[in-house]
């Protein structure tokens, strides 16, 4: 019996081409409410927390991370999920061990951070 695993199929291409379609036209309908710089690097200021909490989640949900991820469930099965869950692990180790101290230093990354100089001259 032969597999069809990795053969493209109408309904994925159908799919792929609408969700290509979609983005391209939020894509022309934002350039035409856009005529500043000012409106287009800070969205004219006019950006409620819940559509900021929206675009935070789109950045994180990348197409490239989405189609990888699920590319690698649909190749290697079980074994691909473990992709999927693997960054849940590592966001509280971020969080606990990175982050929380950063913020309490008042620092915003670790270039922000100068080391205590030890050898102090006599």
């Amino acid at each position: 019996m032969e597999t069809q695993l990795g053969q493209p199929n109408s309904i994925s291409i159908l799919f792929f081409l609408i969700f290509v379609i979609l983005t391209l036209a939020i894509t022309c309908w934002a350039a035409k409410k856009t005529k500043t710089s000012s409106e287009f690097y800070a969205a004219g200021r006019n950006i409620t927390g819940f559509q900021n909490g929206l675009a935070l989640s789109g950045d994180f949900m990348s197409a490239a991370s989405f189609l990888g991820i699920s590319g690698m469930v649909a190749l290697k099965g079980f074994d691909g999920t473990i992709y999927a869950v693997g960054w849940l692990v590592g966001w509280p180790a971020l969080l606990f061990l990175i982050a929380e101290p950063l913020r309490n230093l008042g620092k915003f990354t670790f270039a922000d951070i100068k080391s205590p100089d030890k050898a102090k001259p006599f």
